[in-house]
């Protein structure tokens, strides 16, 4: 399949990457420190040039594209770079957005704008939000098989029950798999006898049930998150109050600018709005916001976040959750104290990622370095009417079974589990072994 995709930033580049092995990628980006970088990085063609251009297109080749990804962080050259595609050949086209005007719009026409899918950042990241808010300890959270499968990932503190033991001690839940452990900059698919240490980010995957009852013991104190503070009004912040609404909560909301503070009051009816600045320790102790559960900070600036999050723990709040903009200050961010750091860029890989590798649905883990997929089994398939540990022994050793669906049931994989055609398989990937593995099952 020959790809083109305009927009080298971090997302144009995670999709570039996992595409590389197995397509003909070509990228495009404005800016020529960039295109060289990819030039020497990535198995691609880059080149210097403007995703709108006539001309750059037919440079790229566009008229025998496959697929077009309009990826830069600008929501209308991404829809014109789109309907430019489209109007001198037949790719299917993907464009990136942040506000949902254009999401809303698109919904609502049909393949209008010359796109023919389209992500909204802005929305994605709030549901991620809404997602690791409603899994105490989380910090990221994703959704397989309907919903009746949940891959989590959650650090595990200093002084929690589950630090020291092993795998096979710690793993006392019957629809759970615990798939790898992220220990600096490594990752390990771990063994029953392999010893979680304290500051480990350890991925499970497993029914809902499950998955909760395992971050009950992660925070055994913890009660349900029934008072949430958001801080700032900005897509991403009204999105997450939109769907925290949508699921009966009634959050509140600060605003520092008095226009967007009254609009937001009309707009957001099961919403408390608040006009003040977020870093006012006055306000925030009038309005009892240190007995916050969940504080999460959008205000649009990585160090505003990170100032109103580390004031937030400050006053007492339970957990803090923090968008940033900046991939490599996300570990930076939990590291000083932050509960989770949400980087809507790589929400936004994921959803097209997943779109591109033709599979149910994918997950990136800790920034790409593994990678979570949901496959239906189908026949011919590497994984179809054998156990586990046959079909384990002709994979990558960089691959765990995380679960099994069948028939809308949940199946625990076990070395002795026999999968069958139709199953949806929930696998767990280093991401060097993701591509190998899709070709196989």
């Amino acid at each position: 399949m020959r790809v083109i995709i305009t927009g080298a930033g971090q997302v144009g580049a995670s999709i570039a990457a996992s595409l590389a092995a197995d397509h003909d990628v070509i990228v495009i980006d404005i800016d020529g420190e960039r295109v060289e970088e990819l030039t020497y990085s990535l198995d691609v063609l880059a080149i210097k040039g403007d995703g709108t251009s006539l001309s750059t297109l037919k440079e790229a080749g566009i008229e025998t594209a496959d697929l077009f990804i309009a990826s830069t962080n600008n929501d209308e050259t991404n829809v014109v770079a789109c309907a430019t595609a489209t109007a001198v050949s037949d790719p299917f086209t993907i464009a990136r957005v942040k506000q949902t005007n254009y999401l809303e719009t698109w919904n609502q026409t049909g393949n209008t704008f010359g796109v023919d899918f389209m992500v909204c950042t802005d929305l994605l990241t709030a549901e991620t939000i809404v997602r690791v808010i409603g899994l105490p300890s989380s910090q990221n959270v994703d959704i397989f098989a309907g919903g009746r499968i949940l891959m989590a990932e959650f650090r595990v503190p200093s002084g929690s029950p589950v630090a020291g033991q092993t795998v096979k001690n710690a793993d006392n839940f019957i629809e759970l798999t615990f798939v790898g452990i992220l220990r600096g900059d490594s990752v390990i698919i771990p063994t029953g006898d392999t010893v979680i240490e304290a500051g480990d980010d350890l991925v499970v995957i497993g029914s809902p049930e499950s998955t909760h009852a395992f971050a009950g013991v992660l925070s055994p104190d913890h009660t349900e998150d029934q008072d949430i503070v958001i801080v700032g009004g900005s897509q991403t912040g009204v999105q997450t109050a939109r769907l925290l609404e949508d699921r009966d909560r009634h959050p509140r909301l600060i605003e520092n600018d008095h226009e967007r503070a009254r609009e937001l009051a009309e707009e957001l009816v099961g919403t408390t709005v608040m006009e003040s600045d977020a870093t006012d320790r006055e306000f925030l102790d009038r309005e009892h916001v240190g007995d916050a559960d969940v504080v999460i900070a959008t205000l649009g600036s990585d160090e505003k976040n990170l100032l109103a999050s580390l004031l937030a723990e400050r006053l007492g709040v339970d957990r803090t959750i923090t968008v940033v903009e900046t991939t490599e200050y996300t570990d930076l961010f939990e590291a000083v104290g932050v509960g989770a750091a949400i980087n809507p860029r790589d929400a936004t890989a994921e959803e097209i990622i997943r779109f591109t590798h033709g599979t149910e649905n994918v997950a990136l883990v800790e920034h790409g370095c593994a990678e979570v997929l949901e496959i239906e089994v189908s026949p011919g398939s590497i994984l179809e009417n054998r156990s586990i540990s046959e079909s384990m022994a002709d994979l990558p050793t960089q691959v765990v079974v995380g679960a099994i669906t069948r028939n809308g049931s949940v199946i625990t994989p076990r070395g002795d589990t026999v999968i069958e055609s139709g199953d949806h398989v929930v696998l767990f990937a280093e991401t060097a072994a993701v591509e190998t593995v899709a070709k196989m099952v």
